[in-house]
């Protein structure tokens, strides 16, 4: 196990991501893949069952003792509210309702975010757009660790840590690598959030609201679901920087495990990724791939040669990538 990871640095590349150009080759052989690019009609309606179902759940924890409020928030709280960061993704992408009505999917990301309880929604699309742009390019892709991270969470017990507070560096870490002027729709979100928290706390009480928070830290953190952070871009083999995953927690995350796919056709939504993976089976079968996010976080803390390092980074300037 070793007290000790092997890597010292970021993988450095100077070639392009592979996304455009896969995608450019499954399209001239398959156009038929055009017409999943459309929104997901059911998206909306399942959103709105999810938030429902929290403020139920908001309902019922209101008397509970405090072990039995936490341990709801970890068992049941914790996978409805990573679903719902990964429905943002989706109202990101404009998946819901079309890009000709791009305002009406920021208003509807701002209601998906109300019982996550800490504004998120408007602040991911922003960044989100860049990491499929710029996918691992330094200063501008902020899903890549600071060299902090990868330099202080080097042992097996700092994995563990890091694994744990990752909703706290994905919240903080763009305000270092490449922050952005505050938007009106920020400001709005921010303000909507805390009023319907301040809501929570005066209609439920403050265990509903403790539940809400805590399911949203504990989902992002140490949970099954939060495997797919490390599985989708940490390099477990070298000279590959996207993995997908084809296990069951694809059916609460919308396909997100469908991940090379995802990055070669981001116009597709999540219910139609696998009919992208069966169409073009030939560009995705023998690509490696996940089945457990479970064992993803397993080899990660444990694997002496993974560490927050373990990713491909560019040049932030294009014209580098060509010199």
């Amino acid at each position: 196990m070793g007290s000790r990871v092997s890597r010292e640095d970021f993988e450095w590349v100077y070639t392009d991501q592979p996304h455009a150009d896969r995608r450019r080759e499954i399209l001239a052989k398959y156009p038929e893949i055009k017409s999943l690019m459309k929104p997901d009609s059911n998206l909306k309606w399942i959103i709105i069952l999810m938030v429902l179902t929290q403020l139920v759940a908001f309902y019922l924890v209101r008397d509970l003792d405090w072990k039995w409020v936490m341990f709801w928030a970890y068992a049941f709280g914790s996978c409805v509210n990573h679903s719902m960061t990964l429905a943002i993704h989706e109202i990101a992408h404009n998946f819901t309702f079309g890009h000709h009505k791009t305002l009406w999917n920021r208003w509807f990301g701002m209601f998906a975010n109300l019982p996550i309880g800490i504004p998120y929604s408007i602040s991911f699309k922003r960044y989100h757009m860049d990491h499929h742009r710029y996918l691992g390019a330094d200063g501008i892709d902020v899903d890549i660790p600071t060299d902090f991270e990868g330099w202080f969470f080097c042992t097996t017990f700092r994995k563990f840590m890091w694994v744990i507070l990752q909703p706290l560096f994905y919240a903080f870490r763009p305000l270092f690598i490449n922050p952005k002027p505050v938007s009106y729709l920020e400001i709005i979100n921010t303000i909507s959030q805390i009023t319907f928290d301040i809501i929570v706390y005066y209609v439920f009480g403050i265990k509903s609201l403790v539940y809400m928070l805590a399911a949203s830290l504990l989902g992002l953190g140490l949970h099954p679901i939060s495997g797919h952070f490390i599985a989708e871009h940490y390099m477990f083999l070298k000279g590959h920087e996207t993995y997908s995953y084809y296990g069951p927690l694809n059916l609460l995350t919308f396909n997100v495990g469908y991940h090379n796919e995802h990055h070669d056709f981001p116009n597709v939504p999540g219910k139609n990724l696998p009919l992208v993976r069966k169409i073009a089976a030939e560009y995705y079968d023998n690509l490696p791939h996940y089945n457990s996010w479970a064992k993803v976080l397993y080899d990660f803390v444990m694997d002496d040669t993974i560490s927050p390092y373990s990713r491909i980074k560019r040049p932030p300037n294009g014209q580098e990538l060509l010199e």
